[in-house]
């Protein structure tokens, strides 16, 4: 398999349909937005939000959208493109590592693994930092075990650059993802340093003089913005930026919470079917050179620390494992290379994992269509108020919709009788490609649809103001939308920021104000206001000038 026809896979699988359907609040309208306001403002160093400090990110990410933002216009294919392009680099180089470790057969089945799973094939179709994120602190791990083999000599013939190379290339890329996200990747990197350390009984497997060379290419790449800020402007918004990271850590945000184990349980369902026949390589298998036997024990490490660092921490979103799906996918690939190398068996309790979750996700992208089609008339089942609204979204599904979830059992089940056959290429074919077409599917032919119920209505009365000499606000809920969706121009009079002023002061121009269908109490009856509509759960509203 060529890097070409990897590329192209890629190309395919990420490119098409990226702007099918609006951006989602809160993350992809947030990010998209920050960028947008970098080409208004002319600002590329400080990201600002409504036209105000955004300290909560670095900027490297913005910078990627809005040099899109450029090229294809502000839209969502530009904002979700630079995580298109990101799909493509990933699968690249997983198969360009796969090949170095085990073979050319083993890379594609990395990329197989990690492309036919649903949430790391899902990340390339978005708008938010994450996939980047996460690549840029894997390859800066990959390429620090790369140095220690290096300086170890272990036995792999193919790493051609010196030991100093190799640190170099690590550092480059935790500078990258400092410069993405923050210190968390940091924190991530030295945590898996620590724990092998502790596993390789304290024996030192790296120079002192290297680790500062690394430490001082990676502070060098993060200079490049932390540093200029802080000079060009004082240290408050660097300040603020790190506040908010430790806030993050301690306690839960915006809502976010969730029980102990609930990444566990987001890998195990969402990169599936990844997750599950990763399961048999977590236990102790023949390994048949050191470099095998290591670069397991690092992705078992990365996987554990991982997952119980965010474990602990306050907040719970999907995105803070979204790591682990490197790991992860790799066991998965490490387990089906194992049966084709015939150095393990199918066990029977993989066949009832795969079969349970398999077989419930086509289920229910069968019968959702159906749902979908009646969802009227489970409106008085539902209690809540909100929901209640989004349901009456009118939306077309044919029923042909069901095919998708159709052709995800047929896969399925093809997969697990080819593995109990022993045919593991065919069966690893079938059941990764029916999830990554299943994805492919679902974004261009069900999101659209899904969308309408979930936030269509508002976007659609945003789109309506573009141009319009008003004020747009969102009362008792948090949204980013009105923002990119109005196109937001920077506003002249202060007073904007006060929502108080828009609902009682001496405004200068009109005001609309949207509010969920189960919250408007507070405004309604206000004579100021007027009542526009409701609909699909949101409620809208005007204030003339005075």
């Amino acid at each position: 398999m060529k890097y070409w026809l990897v590329g192209l896979l890629a190309i395919v699988l990420f490119i098409p349909f990226l702007g099918s359907v609006h951006l989602f609040d809160w993350d992809e309208v947030n990010f998209a937005e920050c960028s947008r306001e970098m080409l208004l403002t002319g600002d590329y160093l400080r990201p600002h939000i409504d036209f105000q400090a955004f300290w909560e990110k670095p900027p490297l990410f913005f910078w990627m959208q809005a040099l899109a933002m450029k090229v294809f216009g502000v839209n969502e294919f530009a904002s979700r493109f630079p995580n298109a392009i990101c799909g493509i680099v990933t699968l690249v180089f997983l198969f360009s590592a796969g090949k170095k470790l085990f073979g050319e057969q083993f890379g594609f089945l990395w990329v197989l693994a990690y492309a036919g799973s649903f949430f790391p094939n899902m990340y390339f179709k978005t708008g938010i930092i994450d996939p980047w994120f996460n690549l840029f602190i894997f390859l800066s791990l990959y390429y620090f075990i790369l140095y220690h083999w290096k300086r170890n000599a272990f036995d792999l013939e193919s790493l051609k650059l010196n030991a100093v190379s190799y640190a170099i290339l690590s550092g480059v890329f935790m500078g990258l993802a400092l410069l993405l996200k923050g210190q968390v990747a940091f924190v991530v990197f030295c945590l898996a340093l620590g724990v092998y350390f502790v596993y390789n009984r304290f024996k030192l497997f790296f120079n002192f003089g290297h680790v500062l060379i690394y430490l001082v290419v990676a502070f060098a790449v993060t200079l490049t913005w932390y540093g200029y800020v802080t000079f060009k402007y004082g240290t408050w918004f660097v300040r603020e930026f790190f506040i908010y990271q430790i806030r993050l850590f301690s306690t839960h945000d915006a809502g976010h919470e969730g029980f102990f184990a609930y990444h566990y349980v987001v890998i195990l369902l969402g990169c599936f079917p990844a997750s599950v026949l990763a399961i048999p390589s977590f236990f102790k298998n023949k390994t048949l050179t050191r470099y095998e036997k290591d670069f397991k024990i690092w992705m078992l490490i990365l996987f554990w620390v991982v997952t119980i660092l965010f474990s602990f921490v306050g907040t719970k979103i999907i995105h803070y494992s979204s790591l682990a799906w490197f790991p992860v996918t790799f066991l998965g690939a490490y387990t089906i290379h194992n049966l084709i190398e015939n150095r393990v068996f199918w066990k029977k309790y993989v066949t009832i994992v795969v079969g349970t979750i398999g077989y419930l996700v086509a289920t229910l992208f069968t019968i959702f269509p159906f749902f979908a089609m009646h969802i009227k008339k489970f409106i008085p089942y539902v209690a809540d108020v909100f929901a209640q609204g989004n349901m009456e979204a009118d939306v077309h599904w044919s029923g042909f919709e069901s095919l998708i979830g159709i052709g995800l059992f047929v896969l399925v089940f093809l997969g697990l009788k080819w593995f109990k056959e022993g045919k593991t290429q065919q069966a690893a074919y079938s059941l990764f490609c029916g999830t990554g077409l299943t994805i492919f599917l679902a974004a261009a032919v069900i999101a659209p649809k899904v969308e309408r119920y979930t936030q269509g209505a508002m976007i659609d009365f945003f789109e309506e103001r573009i141009g319009e000499d008003c004020y747009v606000q969102v009362l008792d809920f948090k949204s980013y939308a009105h923002l990119f969706y109005t196109q937001k121009t920077k506003p002249t009079n202060i007073n904007y920021y006060n929502t108080d002023w828009l609902l009682n002061g001496k405004i200068d121009k009109p005001v609309y104000f949207v509010s969920k269908i189960d919250r408007p109490e507070a405004y309604e009856g206000k004579p100021q206001l007027k009542e526009l509509y409701r609909k699909n759960g949101f409620v809208f509203f005007k204030r003339e000038k005075p």
